[in-house]
């Protein structure tokens, strides 16, 4: 049964914590640990995600009650809210398959929470129907204020976030946001006058491919004329307002060096900085000597930031209390601080985006829930559909990473998070067809495109130096697998089969030590024991993520070789960056066509692609789109991969198809780059390494369309602490990420 025209595209996600996130709050001050100062503010179900709420004002939520349709009308009445009976949360959620903005309505009596979505309050429009992420609400007097990625940047390799305002009697949505620029992180002065942002506006270049620091400006617009803003601090982000004249912000510091001439432990911090902005004065308010960002003023002295004080010891290893993301308030007046999540019954746990509630006597944040997950739960959970841009495909999102599934529809393996053991959901069931003793020792499995035989790469994938082997696992349905070494030497990863199962191409580091492809002739045999693969490609440069084409004449690979002379060495410190995709004739390297890039100087990320089952598109891993969030209001995991961005969609030339005219090919070496693309996701997380399968997610006939319920899903964390509390934390400092390549 083949579903929806094209199929469905399976891919994963980093970023995303082990366990749902919930909205919490505790009063304010905080001075013990008792079993009831923590409550949850929207779900008792333990299965979904929200985060990054603020409460709703007084008079913006009668006006929703009085002004919207008619299901939140009969929900509520003013009065009700004038008591103190009845209270609101905006706040995303994850629970309509995309990251949208939602409003939590709170009764006291009796006590109990509904959720609505906006396209709920506001009605289906094109303003709240189209696949996009929303963030950050807050309130005007009479608008919901808001960032979305549902406009496209003008240029390539910029975010798509942009601020709007949507009326709350009319439900008339404008953009707030000038056309060639993007905008994060709004928030609403005290008086309900102004808006403060941080933007990429009047940064040289917009978004330079940072991923962790911004370094964006924070921008004031007047509530009545948007359009005319002005800059009130450079490189800096998440803006609070104090008052009408001071706004907190955060900005990672410039390494810090003692009068005596040393240096800090660690050179480079977060900090939370006040500035006035009739004068431009700034002061930091948190101390050079940890970590502190996302700040949430509470007056024009005093700030609730997240703070983590020391430096964890690694991967896995246990923590404490100071080692976890704690909310404190700090004094800008006399640099007091009073700790404050570190006082909950959750001290051990990482707490994200503090906000203020109930005039002040209560902080709101998220954090995970409590759950613990061991290794085989993380993965034994169902998978999770998303809603995709392509109407003519699902989409949906596996319990680990590197998915593959076979040329029949039939078998779907992945990786888990700890890139441990490779997985396989079959009609067995889901179970372990390959693991090693130890994490970080596999990953890239791929199915052979005739047989039950899957390949895997074995060894530490972020080290270049390091031996990765290829192996063969046979009769991987029939329970009589062996694993025997197609490669014995070198680094090598990312193979892929031939349609007639026969050859393989893989990505080697060879005897010259650069990342190129290879044709291994014989994918039962392999290059072992002095057998020698045929060189397809050839430089001093990276090629990389190779797929062999449906009906087998191109190969589609992620490549540096068009890298331009003078370029960074790396990029963010991470990789030679400059990586796009090509296509190469499997039996002619001269006949080579690029296809894409990310910006249009080719800097950026276009990786793991994948063609679609008719071999008429591919998708793409892209930094396209930039980011969709501020990187340090998330979970940064080292473990992760390098943070690509989302998931893209290309129809190819139809001419890369012909193979001979008069008798010659019809590229030879030309240059050709498609301009157009489809977006599929809009995330704050990381997509990667998506696969695409002619078959439905509601097909009956593959056992791994089983694996979707009608509830929600959690993707897995690299690792679980070792003291059995939460996981998917920060590890030693703020570890910049790893990519496979």
């Amino acid at each position: 049964m083949v579903g929806h025209k094209r199929g469905s595209i399976a891919l994963s996600a980093t970023y995303r914590t082990q366990v749902p996130q919930e909205i919490f709050s505790c009063p304010l001050p905080l001075q013990r640990p008792t079993e009831n100062n923590e409550l949850p503010m929207i779900d008792d179900k333990k299965d979904q995600y929200n985060y990054n709420g603020q409460e709703i004002p007084k008079d913006a939520l009668k006006k929703l009650l009085k002004y919207t349709n008619l299901k939140l009308k009969t929900k509520g009445k003013e009065i009700d809210v004038d008591k103190g009976q009845l209270s609101g949360i905006v706040f995303v959620s994850e629970r309509n398959r995309l990251e949208l903005l939602h409003i939590a309505l709170r009764f006291q009596s009796p006590p109990k929470v509904e959720v609505f979505c906006l396209a709920e309050i506001f009605g289906v429009t094109n303003d709240f129907k189209k696949v996009c992420l929303e963030d950050s609400g807050c309130f005007t007097d009479n608008h919901l204020i808001y960032v979305s990625t549902k406009e496209p940047a003008k240029e390539r390799r910029q975010p798509w976030t942009a601020v709007y305002q949507t009326n709350l009697h009319t439900g008339v949505t404008d953009r707030l946001t000038p056309p060639e620029t993007a905008d994060l992180s709004p928030s609403v002065s005290p008086s309900k006058k102004m808006i403060a942002v941080a933007s990429f506006q009047g940064k040289a270049g917009g978004w330079g491919g940072e991923i962790e620091d911004l370094k964006t400006n924070i921008y004031v617009m007047d509530v009545k004329s948007p359009h005319t803003r002005r800059m009130v601090v450079k490189n800096g982000g998440w803006p609070t307002w104090g008052s009408d004249n001071v706004i907190f912000f955060h900005r990672k510091d410039d390494p810090i060096i003692h009068p005596k001439g040393y240096k800090f432990p660690k050179d480079v911090f977060w900090g939370v900085y006040r500035v006035d902005i009739r004068n431009g004065v700034i002061k930091r308010v948190t101390p050079p000597s940890f970590d502190g960002f996302t700040p949430a003023a509470i007056d024009a002295n005093r700030v609730a930031v997240v703070t983590v004080r020391e430096d964890s010891q690694g991967l896995g290893a246990a923590r404490v209390v100071d080692q976890f993301r704690q909310i404190e308030i700090f004094d800008s007046s006399n640099g007091h601080s009073t700790k404050i999540t570190q006082n909950t019954i959750s001290s051990k746990a990482d707490h994200f985006n503090p906000f203020l509630m109930n005039g002040g006597k209560l902080i709101g944040y998220h954090r995970g829930r409590s759950d613990k997950l061991s290794f085989d739960q993380a993965v034994e959970r169902p998978f999770q559909t998303l809603d995709s841009s392509l109407p003519d495909v699902d989409l949906f999102r596996v319990s680990g990473v590197f998915p593959s599934i076979s040329k029949d529809g039939k078998r779907l393996a992945f990786v888990d998070n700890e890139l441990r053991a490779v997985w396989v959901a079959d009609s067995n069931g889901l179970h372990i067809a390959y693991e090693e003793d130890g994490p970080d020792r596999l990953f890239s499995p791929v199915w052979n495109q005739r047989e039950d035989t899957l390949y895997v790469c074995v060894g530490p994938p972020f080290n270049r130096k390091m031996q990765v082997n290829i192996i063969a696992i046979t009769n991987v349905s029939k329970y009589r697998r062996q694993s025997y070494a197609l490669t014995d030497q070198f680094n090598n990863a990312f193979p892929s089969s031939s349609p007639d199962g026969k050859k393989l191409v893989y990505r080697s580091t060879g005897k010259d030590g650069f990342k190129n492809l290879y044709i291994m002739e014989d994918s039962k045999r392999g290059v072992v024991n002095g057998r020698e693969p045929r060189r397809l490609t050839k430089g001093k440069w990276t090629d990389t993520q190779c797929q062999w084409s449906p009906k087998g004449h191109w190969i589609v690979f992620s490549s540096t070789r068009d890298k331009p002379a003078g370029a960074p060495e790396l990029d963010q410190g991470l990789d030679p960056g400059y990586f796009a995709v090509y296509l190469v004739k499997w039996d002619n390297p001269n006949v080579l066509v690029r296809v894409m890039t990310s910006g249009s100087d080719i800097s950026g990320h276009v990786n793991h692609q994948c063609f679609s089952p008719d071999g008429r598109s591919i998708i793409v891993t892209s930094d396209l789109a930039g980011v969709s969030a501020d990187p340090i209001s998330l979970p940064l995991i080292e473990h992760s991969v390098r943070s690509y961005g989302d998931i893209f969609y290309i129809d190819l030339p139809e001419d890369h198809l012909v193979k001979y005219q008069d008798g010659q090919y019809k590229y030879g070496g030309h240059i050709r780059d498609v301009k157009k693309f489809t977006r599929i996701t809009h995330s704050r997380y990381e997509y990667s390494t998506a696969t695409w399968t002619r078959f439905t997610t509601q097909d009956p006939n593959r056992a791994w369309s089983m694996r979707f319920p009608a509830g929600d899903f959690t993707s897995a964390c690299p690792y679980l602490r070792r003291d059995g509390g939460e996981s998917c934390h920060m590890i030693g400092h703020l570890a910049l990420p790893r990519r496979y390549c």
